[in-house]
């Protein structure tokens, strides 16, 4: 006699690159809590200052190359990063579904180098957070049905609306990185296209 047994419901730790990361932006901000920091007075902590941000520095410095990848998990307050975790854990799951997590992993990582990069050689200030990863991510997500041979009207038209968007905010003087934000678009728009063309999907 065969008894049926009833499946319960499980937690199932389903991105785990998304959710790591997300985690690992949590845990940048309580350290930077438990260095120093007041976002309500606009003071980092020495861990945001020295890990999680990125800006022009001497590259005989160990530490310059930890703020090249480490800036995306710092965030300046709970709002900044709460804001970003949302769209994270949003599109994340959809995209390492499509593209596994070791594809996804280095669109991340991509994003944070171009980013760094970028800020070092072209400005003065300090750029921290994981908004370029979510733009990276919103691009990337646009041409998830990408198919050989085809340009998805979602990607020209969420192209237009974010990254044009960005741009014209560029000129206004706020503590917003545009650049940040077009730079993590244009690599998750390159990859993406890469990554559809190569067929690098689980559904390929």
């Amino acid at each position: 006699m065969t008894e049926n047994r009833k499946k319960g419901l499980r937690l199932t730790y389903n991105a785990p690159v998304v959710l790591t990361f997300v985690l690992l932006c949590v845990a940048a901000y309580l350290l930077n809590l438990l260095t120093g920091a007041k976002p309500d007075q606009g003071v980092s902590g020495w861990t945001n200052s020295h890990l999680f941000s990125v800006h022009r520095a001497s590259l005989l410095d160990p530490l310059t190359y930890v703020r090249l990848f480490g800036h995306v998990l710092g965030h300046s307050s709970w709002e900044h990063l709460l804001n970003n975790a949302m769209y994270l854990l949003i599109l994340g799951p959809m995209i390492e579904e499509k593209y596994g997590s070791s594809n996804v992993l280095f669109v991340i990582l991509a994003t944070a180098l171009a980013v760094g990069v970028i800020q070092m050689i072209f400005f003065d200030t300090a750029v921290l957070g994981a908004s370029s990863v979510v733009f990276a991510f919103i691009i990337l997500a646009s041409i998830t049905n990408m198919e050989q041979g085809t340009i998805p009207l979602t990607f020209i038209l969420v192209v237009l609306l974010y990254i044009g968007q960005e741009v014209l905010n560029a000129f206004r003087a706020d503590q917003v990185s545009q650049m940040a934000h077009i730079a993590g678009g244009v690599v998750g728009g390159a990859l993406g296209i890469v990554m559809n063309k190569l067929g690098m999907s689980r559904r390929s």
